[in-house]
């Protein structure tokens, strides 16, 4: 089933086996109803449209990827969009008595699970109101983003360490993989910071169903979000400094490979010049006759071959 309902009141949580009892719920006031949308059809959309009197703008957000985190308020409800570790929308329309969430898939088909906060939830379920909810769903989203911090950590320092101590592999492939975590960094932190100011706003108070004390509460929430926005620069800067390493070692292999075919190359060049000399064929030139022209001549190559060879020995060049 695509959409899963449960009220919350003083005796606890109630799933709602018919999502048709929904009419009946939302007009009570001695209760919290909570809608939970999984990719859901165009079918779903119009039953909590009608339902709820949800504002065809927010419904059109809703239905399509790729919001940016956001906080958008109507006359009966607001609109919020956040991103889990996954990075895979969840929009929450937060009303006086009612929430509503849409989760779906991301581009890897994979989606956030509601299994832990529901159950954070049910434990509390006596006190539960709007606020909470929307605190609850909040704070284990961001909790999973220090998941994935640290995922990407543990990542950076393989990189780094394999950078260091040169066990790379092909040269292609690790400045390949360091320009895909970054770009992986940079859209999770395009996810992140915006969620900044949507926390700020409902700490200020802009939804009305968000009391005072949900609001301490969404204090802690921001300082976490914080916390991860700062590793993730740091997590970035670490990128950058291993894709600015890599290459600086890789130019120096360069370099010392192009030292050593400079050096053999001007060894070379010696015995290159006399066997060039003597293999012009003139009649008429120094000790073409001579009986030991030959091997003196070989003598001479090895002689200047030797000597370069000791001289670019001595400078480290070899």
């Amino acid at each position: 089933m695509s959409i899963a309902v449960r009220t919350y009141n003083s005796e606890g949580c109630t799933p709602v086996e018919h999502p048709e009892e929904i009419s009946n719920i939302v007009a009570r006031d001695d209760c919290v109803l909570w809608v939970d949308l999984v990719d859901p059809t165009d079918e779903d959309f119009a039953r909590v449209r009608e339902e709820f009197e949800l504002h065809p703008l927010a419904m059109e957000d809703a239905r399509k990827h790729g919001q940016r985190p956001k906080l958008e308020h109507y006359p009966s409800h607001a609109f919020l969009v956040a991103y889990s570790k996954e990075v895979s929308e969840v929009d929450l329309f937060v009303g006086a008595n009612w929430v509503v969430s849409v989760r779906e898939r991301n581009q890897a088909g994979e989606r956030w699970s509601f299994d832990t906060v529901r159950a954070r939830i049910e434990r509390g379920a006596g006190h539960v109101d709007v606020g909470f909810l929307v605190y609850s769903i909040l704070d284990e989203l961001v909790d999973g983003y220090f998941e994935a911090v640290d995922a990407f950590e543990d990542t950076v320092e393989t990189f780094e360490e394999q950078v260091l101590t040169e066990q790379l592999g092909g040269e292609g492939d690790i400045q390949i993989e360091l320009l895909s975590l970054r770009r992986r960094l940079v859209e999770f932190r395009r996810v992140l910071v915006p969620l900044r100011d949507v926390l700020s706003a409902l700490m200020r108070g802009d939804v009305a169903w968000v009391d005072d004390a949900t609001r301490l509460h969404l204090q802690d929430v921001f300082d976490h979000v914080l916390r991860a926005v700062e590793s993730l620069d740091s997590q970035r800067e670490l990128v950058g400094n291993a894709v600015d390493a890599h290459l600086a070692l890789t130019s120096n292999r360069m370099n010392q490979v192009m030292k050593r075919m400079t050096s053999w190359g001007a060894i070379l060049l010696g015995s290159t010049l006399v066997a060039g000399i003597y293999g012009m064929n003139f009649d008429h030139m120094p000790e073409l006759h001579w009986r030991l022209g030959y091997p003196f001549a070989l003598g001479i190559m090895a002689t200047i071959t030797l000597a370069g060879y000791r001289f670019f020995s001595r400078r480290d060049w070899l």
